[in-house]
């Protein structure tokens, strides 16, 4: 499979996984339901760039103990969140996920970082990273 064959399956697997983990989260934040998920098309190339950032990087980090690997992977999402968050900030006047606006029923905004980035999210961009590994290996056959 072609890099930019892979760069569409991490862009599906990724929309797929945020519309999923969003309309999971509606039931406690709204009392909805109905499951409603939502993403944001500026999301396709924000995950599609995996197959050039995160591919190169996963492997040069094979054999290290997964710790590390969650480590790098949660830093290295953090960054992509920040740096394209605040280029589309920049293009149209606001961020689509901006964590400084309270949602549903929170009456304060959570920890964030400018609102690009929500410490609380470490622990599921860790998880994130690791199932990218797993990804990446069936994309390439490894």
């Amino acid at each position: 499979m072609r890099r930019i064959e892979r760069a569409g399956a991490y862009a599906a697997a990724g929309l797929l996984a945020e519309v999923a983990q969003t309309a999971v989260k509606s039931v406690h934040r709204d009392g909805n339901w109905r499951l409603t998920g939502t993403t944001y098309l500026w999301m396709v190339p924000i995950y599609g760039s995996a197959a050039w950032l995160f591919e190169p990087a996963h492997d040069a980090l094979r054999g290290r103990p997964t710790w590390q690997r969650a480590a790098v992977w949660t830093a290295g999402i953090y960054a992509v969140e920040a740096a394209s968050g605040e280029l589309i900030r920049r293009a149209v006047g606001e961020v689509p996920w901006d964590y400084a606006r309270p949602r549903g029923r929170a009456i304060r905004p959570p920890v964030n970082w400018h609102g690009l980035i929500r410490p609380a999210y470490a622990p599921l961009w860790a998880l994130t990273g690791l199932g990218l590994e797993k990804l990446h290996d069936r994309l390439t056959h490894r």
